[in-house]
Formats: structure tokens, C-alpha cells, sequence
């Protein structure tokens, strides 16, 4: 069976699919420094090696250790604000740091590349679902550091024979059995509202209740955590480069969001309405027909509230995430 070496597989994403990749035979391995990973969630039947990207030898060492024959690529920083006020570490981890990584894995062989990119390559959309024909304009140098990185994959096809295969997509969420969601910083709708069903905070904030939609908040697509695990194990059977977009193909607002969480917690959550944040577009889709129809990928949880109701299971075992 493969070996497979995923960077960032203390994370949210990561560490699912670290666990989703076991559970299906492959040998993993992970590489993560921990800056916003957490030791205990990596599975404990995966290989470590804690180590920075910005480090070649120890990339070195992690390679020349386990031989694998694929990588998947998570470690990133994913702040859109952030990245709007430092743009130098977005550059540096998102596009040079995966620039050492590639180079070890050419050298060490390691012929596939799965690369989690995301949707906010596209920045403010035209059109909607987004489909990979629509224009990739990024908006943040977060967006822009990712499309970077996507196009230095392509030259490293061409050149080194490297098969990167790149999935975009938004909005994460949910939890296997095991792992879920539990950031240092958190940004995302779902576990910011089930923090005030938990009584961590006093509400939730919705930005903006007067877009173009039909009760005014954004729209988003959700997507379940094992759903994006198994889009990333079909990839590793990918036999020439390529992208996909990845989404449910429906879309869900904030006041829908919040209001599934109240039906599942049985929490009376408060909300509060804040002035709309700059580029927030009133709708982001992804379409994903070209991975249905290529990769075979079939999500299974697509409903909103299976999707919260996993979260919420998770936040109750784990009310301080892995710090509990």
C-alpha cells in the first residue's frame, strides 16, 4: 500500500485525513511543527516527525526516514485578515516553505501530490457555482499565495514529473469520531456559534444581514470533513496533474447556520448583527461535477445539520478541544 507523508496532519483537516488514510491500509507519516496543530491529534498509529517547512534538512531527514511515495500537502497559514496585514509569512509558509517541500520530494522520489488549496483563489467570483473555468483572481494575499503555489506545481510537473493534483474548496466542517475542529484562532462560523452554546461565548456575530440573499446573510457551502478525507484519497490515484472544485453544490446562510445550531444544542444562542466585512461576497458555491465525474467523488453528508450534529458530538467530548 502507498506510503504517504501528510504536512499539517496535526490539523483540523489534516488530521482526519491522516486518520481516513489508516483506516484505509496506507502508511502515513506526518510532518507538522505544531505552531497550530496539536500533538494529540495526530493518530497515534502515524509516524511523526515535528519540523518546519522553512527547514530543508529536516525535510531532508522526514524524506530519506519514511520514502513516501505520495504527499499531501495541508501546512499553511489561512487567515484572510491576517494575511491582509502581513503578507511577508503568507508568502513565505504558503509559497516558499511549499517550494522546499517539493524540492525534498523530488528528491526523494515522491512522485504524487495532493496540494489542499482553496476557493478563495477565485476571490470575488463572477458567477456562481464555481466551476474551474471561472477567472482565479484572488482578493487577499492568502488567496494569492495559494494560486502561487498552484502554478509553481504545474511548472514542477512539467519539469520533474511531478503529478500534483490540487483541491479547492471552502468552509470545512464537522468531525469524524475521533478528530474535529479546535483552531488557536478561531474563524469559522459552526464552532464560533456552538462556543456560545457551550457557554465559552456570550453570541455570535453575523456580519452583515443585508446582502442579496433571502433572509440577507452570506451564503456559504458547508462540507463535512469525511467528505473532503475521501476526495483527497481518490486524488492519490490521480495518473496526470489536475484541479477540482470542490463543494456541495447547494449553500446554506449564517442565520440558517445559526438556527440549525439552536434546534441541535437546545441553546438559546444569541446574535448579534455587525456592519458587513469588507469582500465578503453575498454567495460562494463551489461546483464540483469535474470530481464527481472523474475522481468518483460522492459525498455522503451533505445535509447542514449532519454536519453540525458531528461538530456539536465532538465540542461536547471535547469542550477545551485537545487541550481538555
Amino acid at each position: 500500500m502507498m506510503k504517504v507523508l501528510v504536512t499539517g496532519g496535526a490539523g483540523y483537516i489534516g488530521s482526519v485525513c491522516v486518520e481516513q488514510l489508516l483506516e484505509r491500509g496506507y502508511e502515513v507519516a506526518v510532518f507538522d511543527n505544531l505552531s497550530e496543530g496539536h500533538k494529540k491529534a495526530v493518530d497515534p498509529r502515524a509516524r511523526f516527525f515535528q519540523g518546519n517547512l522553512g527547514d530543508r534538512t529536516v525535510i531532508r531527514h522526514a524524506m530519506g526516514e519514511f520514502r513516501p511515495d505520495a504527499v499531501m500537502h495541508f501546512a499553511a497559514n489561512a487567515l484572510v485578515g491576517e494575511s491582509m496585514q502581513n503578507p511577508s509569512k503568507y508568502f513565505r509558509n504558503n509559497v516558499a516553505n511549499g517550494v522546499n517541500l517539493l524540492d525534498m520530494a523530488v528528491e526523494a522520489g515522491a512522485k504524487k501530490f495532493v496540494f489542499s488549496s482553496t476557493c478563495a483563489t477565485f476571490g470575488t467570483p463572477d458567477r456562481v457555482p464555481i466551476d474551474e473555468t471561472v477567472p482565479q483572481i484572488p482578493v487577499n494575499p492568502y488567496g494569492e499565495s495559494k494560486l502561487m503555489f498552484e502554478k509553481v506545481l504545474r511548472w514542477y510537473g512539467e519539469i520533474h514529473g511531478v503529478i500534483p493534483v490540487i483541491l479547492r474548496y471552502f468552509n470545512a466542517a464537522g468531525a469524524s469520531g475521533r478528530f474535529g475542529e479546535d483552531h488557536r484562532i478561531e474563524t469559522h462560523l459552526i464552532p464560533n456559534v456552538l462556543k456560545v452554546a457551550l457557554g465559552q461565548k456570550e453570541h455570535v456575530e453575523i456580519f452583515g444581514d443585508d446582502y442579496p440573499t433571502p433572509d440577507g446573510t452570506c451564503i456559504r457551502d458547508y462540507i463535512h470533513i469525511l467528505d473532503l478525507a475521501q476526495a483527497h484519497i481518490l486524488a492519490l490515484d490521480a495518473k496526470a496533474p489536475a484541479h477540482y472544485n470542490l463543494g456541495t453544490g447547494g449553500g446554506t446562510s449564517v442565520k440558517e447556520i445559526i438556527e440549525t445550531c439552536r434546534a441541535i444544542t437546545g441553546k438559546d444562542i444569541p446574535a448579534v448583527v455587525r456592519p458587513r466585512r469588507p469582500g465578503d461576497p453575498p454567495r460562494l458555491i463551489a461546483a464540483s461535477d469535474k470530481a464527481r465525474s472523474e475522481l468518483g467523488w460522492q459525498p455522503r453528508f451533505q445535509d447542514p445539520r449532519t454536519i453540525i450534529e458531528s461538530a456539536w458530538a465532538w465540542h461536547v467530548a471535547h469542550p477545551n478541544g485537545y487541550a481538555g
